[in-house]
């Protein structure tokens, strides 16, 4: 237990480091010095928790990685502008929200913004709601199914569950408690389900943070460089990196397999801005493209959440062994 509290208070400490480094990297535009703290950053955190339990792992790596992409997505944001975000607004932000723009935080301290407080009730049902799919979770068991089908249905009920209530719950609550105070931001999971395209659903809909992160941090930068086509794909392959260090570090397993499925992700993009450039017929149907985006991102899943993850993380989270 000593040990644990040790590491968490130099968790706390890295990331402190790098709120208070990265607000002069951030002024000063240091972008080369801004992925160097990110590698750094991660590297420590890691190797600091190599020992603990892999929820512990993963929520260490996690925030850590968040906090870091931070610094090299306002350095990139704000390059070529003058910041305009006071010192207590970047650390509001760095710290408390979960996005990648810092701009919404340039009115923080200022009136309450509309819509505040629907977000947050939109979380807190989305909390409920997930509770209710963890219950499910526990009901599927006392069936005594087939071992595979239990296997897949409590693992889909236990994500489902646990997706509402962090990225459709706490998240939105948070969106709307920032509003609050002055802070103009915004919903991150917005309707996924109606998204009628694999673009639409990752640029548009689905963790938008994440979107934010790599159109700043990878695809912009290297677009004009090496073409739009290739600059996507690098942008995915970095998202999966990043499922990687979130995903198989933890667990120690299942290295390679997030990896592919962004990899899988971005072919299927491209793949699909042909298909609507040369008018495909089938994509126009509305019951036909939410149909094929619902396929091409759930039947790849298990390469995403693989069994070691769903097993050593997600089962354990919702409260099963």
């Amino acid at each position: 237990m000593e040990a644990t509290l040790l590491h968490i208070l130099c968790f706390a400490l890295i990331n402190i480091a790098i709120v208070l480094l990265g607000y002069v990297i951030v002024k000063r535009t240091m972008i080369l010095l801004s992925w160097l703290l990110l590698v750094i950053s991660i590297v420590a955190v890691y190797l600091i928790f190599l020992h603990e339990g892999p929820i512990l792992r993963m929520l260490a790596i996690i925030a850590t990685t968040f906090t870091a992409m931070k610094v090299i997505a306002v350095a990139e944001g704000y390059k070529g502008k003058t910041l305009t975000l006071t010192f207590k607004q970047w650390v509001v932000f760095a710290s408390g929200w979960a996005g990648m723009r810092a701009q919404p935080f340039e009115t923080l301290g200022g009136p309450a913004l509309p819509n505040a407080w629907p977000m947050v009730r939109f979380g807190v049902s989305r909390i409920v709601a997930g509770f209710i799919f963890i219950a499910i979770a526990h009901g599927i068991v006392a069936l005594h199914l087939n071992p595979d089908l239990t296997y897949i249905s409590i693992s889909a009920s236990l994500l489902v569950g646990l997706s509402l209530i962090l990225h459709f719950g706490l998240l939105s609550i948070s969106a709307g408690m920032w509003r609050l105070h002055g802070a103009n931001t915004y919903l991150l999971f917005r309707q996924p389900a109606k998204a009628l395209s694999l673009n639409e659903f990752w640029s548009k809909r689905w963790n938008i943070a994440f979107s934010e992160m790599t159109s700043v941090a990878i695809f912009r930068p290297l677009k004009n460089r090496i073409g739009a086509p290739m600059a996507l794909m690098l942008a995915f392959a970095f998202s999966g990196l990043l499922h990687e260090l979130a995903l198989s570090v933890p667990v120690n397993s299942g290295y390679g397999l997030p990896m592919l499925y962004f990899i899988i992700q971005g072919l299927l993009v491209l793949l699909e801005r042909v298909l609507i450039n040369n008018n495909a017929s089938f994509l126009k149907n509305k019951s036909i493209a939410h149909l094929w985006v619902f396929f091409w991102l759930v039947i790849p899943m298990p390469l995403l959440f693989h069994e070691q993850f769903i097993k050593q993380v997600v089962w354990v989270l919702g409260g099963m062994h």
